[in-house]
Order: structure tokens, then C-alpha cells, then sequence
């Protein structure tokens, strides 16, 4: 055996070592298992905050409804107020109270919560779909940063602590890259290239260390186990009422602090989906541009003919449309029945092979108007050769196929086509004429901005003009920066299109999660 080959060699036993001892590792450290409570209703004598008690119930992997639970322990503390107007709990709404616009002492955690509700509901209340982000982005920091929060909580109360203990987990993460060294150098001394050899060194490390990064995390202490069971006596009380379940966030004047521990715990269902800390509903979003709180409801015109294009783009898309128009005309015309007849020369009779001569002509004509669209690549033609290969429907000798080639002229189905196509060239032509005009001016609030497949493709801009229910999305250009949600802005556009040709920022938006100070009260 070759020095190359015991390196090659070495570096996949030390993979398996080093698996064999991850293995070990998760092993060692898995959390114990929570010996259920028998049921009660009391807290105890100094009960974990809610946040940090949707921990324990969710066995250290997560905080899924801790934000909840923290704005309804606020709540039932009098920091805030939860009031629902009317039968439906959707509609229900937050405030601030006077205590809540000081609030001293509060968890880091909790202020951090109590700071969103007050950007929202500082000027009077707002719906509690208004807690909801607008931007992803900003959603998953804002509850990264939260759950690092409570973690820290945990750990310091004793209930929780690493997974694995720095020693351990930098011992793994070093020992992951060994095998790929070996790998690298028997690479060069093979005689492969120096990128080649890094390649094939990385590629088992980093796979290692992806598996190492997923299994870090949270574990349970002594004291958290014994408190995961109290707690857990605490839900079989609660899940005891049938009614709790399907409580209201406004409930919690009732239920006190057992509404967010409900909550916490993955109880309340129905207050879990309505407070909800995430991106939101991108189709309905809160608004109170104009003065009011409203839902808005947005459009994404993702099928639209010729959204968000150019006088140029919309001009060759036109023509593609009336090329496919045009070819599927003309070959629905002259086609013959005796197209479909070919001479075998071996013994000297004929075949007939319907199936591909329609196959060709719709094939051919949707080819050509890809390739003027601009649209054609490997993928277009490796299914074009998939409908025209022998063996699939192309080449069928009965049926359908057999009655549409011996049909005398254009077929119901081409006529369609060619009656589709020829409108949506029309339509273009018209749309690329309405792009000469002046664009209109429009002005209102960015309710958010989403993103589409391809990075030169425009993405969406759903604009609150203040007088609508209902909004569809605007083409934003790819290249255009600065726009984030929540920020005044003024656009020119072109309806048409419904593009944005340039946008004026008249307000930029207020950091959604950051503290807004409540006004002087007047001494007197």
C-alpha cells in the first residue's frame, strides 16, 4: 500500500472515530428525562418567569410562544392592556398604561417585548396583528436575540447550560478538520492541483462540523429537570379545562398569570396563533397610515403579462408572443393529412407517424418564441427533444393524434392558441404604448417588500396609499436600495406595468422593536 493510500485510509478511519465519539458525546449529554408533577395550580414559592418556563416545557430545544407569554405576564401585571371590542378575538387590540410607560426593573427579555408593543401602540393602541414584523429579516433577529435573552435567564436561575462544555465541543470542531488534512495532502502528493486538494480537505470538515453546529444547544440541569415537572403539573391542570384551550388574549383579566403560563406551556392554542412575534401574514397586514388602524389586504400579481417590464422588454415579449401566434397560423393552414406519411425503405411501403408531425409544428413554434423572448436555454430544448423522442406520445399511431392529422385545417385547440397568443401580443404592444406617458405620482407607506426568484428579477412593493382595504404589489427594481418597510415613501409610477420608475423617501422608517419615549406628561 502506497504512503497516498494510508493517508486516504487514515482519514476515513479518523471520520469514523471521530463519529464514533460525537455518538458519545450526544450521548453523554442528552437531557434526563422530566418526571411529570401531580396536577396543581400553584406557581411556587418564586415560580420562573413564563419565557423562561417555555423553555422547560419545550424540553430546552426552543421558545416558541415565549413572546406571547411575556406580553400577556405584562399584561397581568397592568403594564399593558388587552381589549377585544367585540365577539371576534382577532380584532382584539393592545395599549399601554401609565405604569407600562416606565415600567422599571423589567427582564431584559421582557423590556425587549414591552419595546415592541410600545412601537406599535404608543399613539392610542393597536390590533395585536400589528405586533406581527413586517420584514423576515427583522423578524428572526428580533427572536434570536429574545431567545438568547431568556437562555441567559435559565442559565442563571441554575435550569440550563450548554450542550457540550467548551472543552469538548472545541475538541470536536478540531478534531473534524484532521481527516480532511490527511485527505489534502495525499491529494498533492496524487498529483492533483493545489485547489483540488483543498477541496477535498474542506469537504469532510465542513460536513463534520455542520453536524456539530446543529447539535449544540441548551440542556437541562438537576434543578431544571425538577422544575420541567412542576411545570408540567401545572399543564395537566390547566388542560383539565376543556375551555382554557380556545381562551382569547383578553381573557387574561380573568385568568391572571395562568394565561400566560397556558401559553407558555402550548396550551392556549388560540392565543398562541393571534399574538404572534414572527413575519406575519404577508397577504393582510396591519396599517395606520391615515390615521386608523386597518387590515390591508395585499395582491401579488405573479401571473400578470408583462409586470414590472420595460418599453423594450415588453416590446420583445410582444413579439415573441405574435411569432407563436404567427408559426402556429401557418402551420395549421398548410398542414397536410399526407405530412404524416413516410416512405420505409426497406420494404418499400409507408408509416404514418401523426403524433410527430403535430408534435414538431407546436414544439417548433414554441421554440422560436422562446428564443425571441429571450427565454431559450438547455433545459427548454432538453424538453423539447423529451416530446419529440421516440417512444413518448409524439409517436403514437392511433388515437386522438391519428384524427387531429387527418383533420382538415386548424384544430379547436390551435385555434385557441393562436386566438391566446395573438391577444397577449396585442396586449403587450398596448402596454408598451402606455409606457410613453408621464408616470403618476403616488404617495403612502411601504407595508412591506418581498423578494423573487432571480437576482435582476424586480421584487414586490405593497404600498398603503391610505384609503384602500385592498393593494396590489408594485414591480420594485432589483437595483433599487434604501426602501424598507414601514417608510413614507414617493413614487412614480406606471399602472400599466405596475412599475416603480423612482421612489422619494418622505419619512424613513422607525426601527421596528426600538423603544418609542412616551411624551412629558404636563405638571399641571
Amino acid at each position: 500500500m502506497t504512503l497516498t493510500e494510508q493517508l486516504y485510509w487514515g482519514g476515513a478511519g479518523l471520520i469514523v472515530l471521530w463519529l464514533a465519539a460525537f455518538g458519545l458525546a450526544l450521548l453523554a449529554t442528552r437531557n434526563g428525562a422530566v418526571t411529570p408533577g401531580p396536577a396543581t395550580q400553584e406557581f411556587g414559592a418564586d415560580p420562573e418567569p413564563p419565557a423562561v418556563v417555555s423553555l422547560l416545557g419545550n424540553h430546552w430545544r426552543g421558545v416558541e410562544h415565549a413572546a406571547a407569554a411575556t406580553l400577556l405576564d405584562l399584561a397581568a401585571r397592568g403594564l399593558v392592556e388587552l381589549r377585544q371590542p367585540g365577539d371576534d378575538p382577532a380584532r382584539s387590540t393592545v395599549h399601554l398604561t401609565e405604569a407600562g410607560r416606565t415600567a422599571p426593573g423589567l427582564m431584559t427579555y421582557e423590556r425587549r417585548v414591552l419595546d415592541r408593543v410600545t412601537a406599535r401602540a404608543a399613539n392610542g393602541g393597536a390590533p395585536i396583528g400589528a405586533i406581527a414584523f413586517r420584514d423576515d429579516k427583522r423578524a428572526a433577529s428580533w427572536n434570536t436575540a429574545l431567545r438568547r435573552e431568556i437562555i441567559a435567564e435559565a442559565r442563571l436561575r441554575g435550569l440550563s447550560r450548554v450542550r457540550f462544555a467548551p472543552l469538548l465541543g472545541s475538541a470536536l470542531l478540531i478534531g473534524a478538520f484532521v481527516p480532511g488534512a490527511l485527505f489534502a495532502v495525499a491529494a498533492v502528493m496524487g498529483g492533483h492541483g493545489v485547489r483540488a486538494a483543498l477541496f477535498v480537505g474542506a469537504a469532510p470538515g465542513a460536513a463534520l462540523a455542520f453536524l456539530l453546529s446543529r447539535a449544540l444547544g441548551e440542556r437541562a440541569t438537576p434543578k431544571g429537570l425538577e422544575r420541567a415537572g412542576h411545570w408540567a403539573g401545572l399543564r395537566a391542570w390547566l388542560t383539565a379545562h376543556e375551555d382554557f384551550v380556545q381562551l382569547p388574549p383578553a381573557s387574561v383579566t380573568v385568568w391572571d398569570r395562568y394565561l400566560a403560563y397556558g401559553t407558555a406551556l402550548g396550551v392556549t392554542v388560540l392565543t398562541s396563533r393571534l399574538l404572534g412575534f414572527d413575519s406575519g401574514d404577508r397577504r393582510r397586514v396591519w396599517s395606520s397610515y391615515g390615521g386608523a388602524w386597518r387590515p390591508v389586504r395585499i395582491h401579488y400579481p405573479r401571473l400578470r403579462p408583462g409586470f414590472g417590464g420595460s418599453t423594450t422588454r415588453l416590446l420583445q415579449l410582444a413579439a415573441a408572443a405574435g411569432v407563436v401566434a404567427v408559426c402556429l397560423c401557418a402551420f395549421a393552414i398548410l398542414r397536410q393529412p399526407d405530412w404524416a406519411v413516410a416512405v420505409d425503405a426497406h420494404s418499400g411501403g409507408s408509416l404514418r407517424r401523426p403524433g410527430l408531425v403535430l408534435s414538431a409544428g407546436w414544439v417548433g413554434s414554441a421554440l422560436l418564441g422562446l428564443v425571441v423572448a429571450g427565454k431559450f436555454s438547455r433545459w427548454t430544448l432538453l424538453v423539447a427533444f423529451l416530446a419529440m423522442m421516440p417512444g413518448n406520445f409524439a409517436s403514437g399511431s392511433h388515437g386522438w393524434f391519428s384524427d387531429a392529422a387527418a383533420h382538415e385545417g386548424p384544430l379547436p385547440g390551435e385555434v385557441a392558441a393562436i386566438t391566446a397568443f395573438g391577444a397577449l401580443a396585442t396586449y403587450l404592444l398596448v402596454l408598451a404604448c402606455l409606457e410613453r406617458r408621464e408616470p403618476d405620482t403616488i404617495t403612502g407607506e411601504v407595508l412591506r417588500v418581498e423578494s423573487r426568484r432571480g437576482k435582476d428579477v424586480a421584487r414586490f412593493l405593497a404600498l398603503d396609499e391610505g384609503n384602500t382595504h385592498l393593494t396590489t404589489a408594485w414591480a420594485l427594481p432589483a437595483t433599487s436600495q434604501g426602501i424598507a418597510t414601514g417608510a413614507q415613501v414617493r413614487l412614480r409610477v406606471s399602472r400599466g406595468t405596475r412599475t416603480i420608475r423612482s421612489a422619494e423617501l418622505v419619512r424613513a422608517a422607525m426601527p421596528e422593536g426600538d423603544r418609542v419615549k412616551a411624551p412629558k406628561q404636563d405638571a399641571s
